[in-house]
Parts: C-alpha cells; structure tokens; sequence
C-alpha cells in the first residue's frame, strides 16, 4: 500500500507535465524494487485516470457547454485511438517495463523540448480559444498526441508541442492537452482492464481504487500549478529536468 501511495503522488504531479508520467512511474517502480508484473503495467495505465478525473472536475462547465469541443476532442483522438488499437500487445510487451526506452525518450525528448523553445515564436494571430481550434489542428494534435505511446515521449509534451506547431496559444493548447487526455485516457484504460482484469485478485482492485483517489487530488494542484507556470515561463526548464533524470538513472541503473 506504500508503494501504491507512492505511485499516486508520482502519477498526479507527471501526469499533465510534460515529462511523462508513464516514464516517472516505470522508473519510480525500478527505485522501489517493484516488478513490471502484468498488474503492476496495467496499474500504471489505470492510475492516470485518477488524474484525469481531475480535468473532469475542474472544467465540467466547458466540457457540457456544447457538443462542438467532444468533436473537436474526437478528431483529435482518432490516431492514437486507430494506432492503439493496432499495437496495443506490441506496446505493453515491449515498450511497458522497458527502461532503456524510458531513458532514451526522456533524454531524446528533453532535447527536442529545448530546441523547440529557443526557435519557437508565437504568431500575432494564434487560436486564443479553444472553441476556435479548426479540425484540421485537432487532427494534428491527435497525431503528435499519438507519439507518446511510446514511455518517456510523453503526451502531454506531445500534445503541446503539437498544438503550438499547429497554431494555438499555449494556454489554450495546454487547456486542450487537459482535456484530451479524458477520452485517450478512459479508452487506454478501458482497453487494458477489458484484457487484464478478470485474471487481478481481489486485493489489487483496492491498489487500483487508492491510486486512483490519490493521483486525482494531487493533479488538481498540479493542474494548477501548471497553468500559473505557462504564464511566466516555456518549457526549456521541464526538457532540462528531462536530460538530467535520464542522465541520472542512466548512472544508478548500471
């Protein structure tokens, strides 16, 4: 039960930064001596529902204000849902559990992030709103979005960098990246239970439901938090704290 409220913290402050949540629990697992069992890889995805939930409680009124942003939030979906679908058992076999992959993302990924921030300019008429995003952006978005399948990418990095190549404000890519992860994440979720469920024991289902109420109240100050950050500052520091775990658990790993 330790393990599960340390993995509940992990998961709430990750989730919706952008320096992979997946990959913060895959190596907080390592640390605490926790095997990638096939519970402990479902887990991984079913606890960020917890923190998606948060999303849910904090924007309710934009997400029942009116059918326009689900399409929007559907079209943007598609492509990890399609490419889910297809290398669902590819990437729990053997990208879940795989460390190395985690370290190379995050490192390969901190880089990119920094890159992207020095030569990034906002333009004068980026999409201040989300209701302004054009299908074609929330396709775009969708399709970066879909690269974080892959531990230590990171979807909400993805999604933001996404959003930005694509035109929009951060503030309304990052409200975006928020809400998108309700129908990636439910459906990520959903999928692994509906595969890997009915063989957990009794016992792990409580893991489950902590994880979940633990992750939901420490990403509501994370979301916070995050929203206070973008008003001051990029990214460059998050692709710095990137380069310095990878480089980090590189050293304690050998």
């Amino acid at each position: 039960m330790l393990h599960v409220l340390i993995f509940g913290i992990v998961e709430g402050i990750t989730e919706f930064l952008p320096i992979s949540s997946t990959g913060h629990l895959m190596l907080t697992a390592k640390l605490l001596g926790v095997s990638q069992s096939e519970f402990v890889k479902s887990f991984e995805i079913a606890i960020q529902l917890g923190a998606i939930f948060s999303v849910v409680v904090i924007y309710w009124k934009k997400l029942i204000s009116g059918s326009k942003i689900w399409k929007q939030l559907l079209v943007a979906f598609l492509p990890a849902a399609i490419i889910g679908a297809l290398l669902y058992k590819m990437i729990k076999k053997y990208f879940l559990g795989n460390n190395e992959v985690v370290l190379w993302s995050l490192f390969i990924g901190g880089i990119l992030i920094i890159i992207f921030e020095l030569f990034y300019r906002q333009k004068e008429d980026a999409v201040d709103e989300i209701g302004a995003i054009s299908y074609p952006q929330a396709l775009l978005i969708g399709t970066f979005q879909s690269m974080a399948m892959v531990p230590g990418v990171s979807r909400a990095a993805a999604t933001i960098i996404g959003g930005l190549v694509a035109g929009l404000k951060r503030k309304t890519i990052v409200e975006f990246s928020f809400l998108l992860a309700i129908p990636t994440m439910m459906a990520a979720t959903a999928l692994d239970l509906y595969k890997s469920a009915p063989v957990f024991r009794a016992e792990e289902f409580i893991f489950l439901g902590v994880g979940f109420i633990i992750s939901f109240l420490v990403a509501l100050a994370a979301i916070k938090f995050l929203l206070m950050f973008i008003k001051r500052y990029n990214f460059i520091a998050f692709g710095v704290y990137r380069i310095i775990i990878a480089l980090v658990f590189w050293f304690i790993l050998k």
